[in-house]
């Protein structure tokens, strides 16, 4: 039976922002665990998760001219990882779509890392995190394009909102590109809320409370805009927005 020879601290690269605590207390065998997934050719599987406590790891591999499409909600603690591996055929897509939302000193994560592997291959992700009190919400995203996967075209957004100063977020974008004939971008910003949004809305009659709370569920909704089922997509926002009480807003 497969076992990490060590367990993971901070210092390594991928687990830099993640709980040392736990990680000092976590068991070896449980970390070494993937799920395996595989989408065959020409076909199109779509998922959504709810993070638990601890880390859960998922290796796919999506086939050609394939679709892989995964929406998330990390809102779990103290200590909750998803790790998604995805290796990509010539002309499949990865799709991505997850939100860190919680408060207290819940510490969330999503680790992501995309290899394409063939040309044509395509991929997006879609991060928004929304924490407060000492939370933190963490994104690190690899992208791995090889030798000869030209035409590839990838890209990664991040955008978190700390609803109070004490609230934290960390992105780790990464590109590694061999590839010339490529498209990749990735980007990130963390802040808070509108303001001048929020007095806009304000202006015209709507109340603070109800103001802030559309303001965030606009945002979170990024995260599940490319879901071609409406009604699983606002099932999923409606579970990201119920953590939102807990916030005070």
């Amino acid at each position: 039976m497969s076992k990490l020879a060590t367990l993971p601290t901070t210092r390594d690269e991928d687990w830099r922002y993640a709980d040392s605590g736990w990680l000092a207390a976590a068991d070896a065998e449980a970390l070494a665990h993937w799920e395996e997934i595989a989408v065959p050719a020409g076909e199109t599987l779509v998922e959504t998760r709810l993070a638990g406590e601890g880390v859960a790891r998922l290796r796919v591999a999506v086939g050609r001219d394939a679709r892989f499409e995964l929406y998330a909600i990390n809102a779990a603690g103290p200590y909750a990882r998803l790790e998604v591996e995805v290796t990509l055929e010539e002309g499949a897509h990865f799709e991505f779509g997850g939100v860190t939302i919680g408060g207290g000193d819940n510490r969330q994560e999503f680790v992501t890392r995309t290899i394409h592997a063939h040309p044509g291959a395509t991929s997006n992700q879609v991060v928004r995190a929304v924490q407060w009190g000492h939370a933190t919400g963490n994104f690190l995203g690899r992208i791995e394009v090889v030798r000869h996967a030209q035409k590839t075209d990838a890209a990664q957004n991040f955008r978190a909102i700390l609803l109070e100063k004490g609230a934290s977020a960390n992105a780790k974008p990464e590109l590694e590109i061999f590839a010339d004939d490529v498209k990749c971008a990735h980007g990130a910003a963390i802040g808070q809320l509108d303001q001048q949004a929020a007095y806009y809305m304000a202006a015209r009659g709507i109340p603070p409370e109800v103001a802030r709370k559309l303001l965030v569920q606009a945002f979170i909704g990024d995260a599940f805009v490319a879901m071609a089922d409406e009604a699983q997509a606002e099932a999923m926002l409606e579970r990201a927005l119920a953590k939102l009480d807990e916030a005070a807003l």
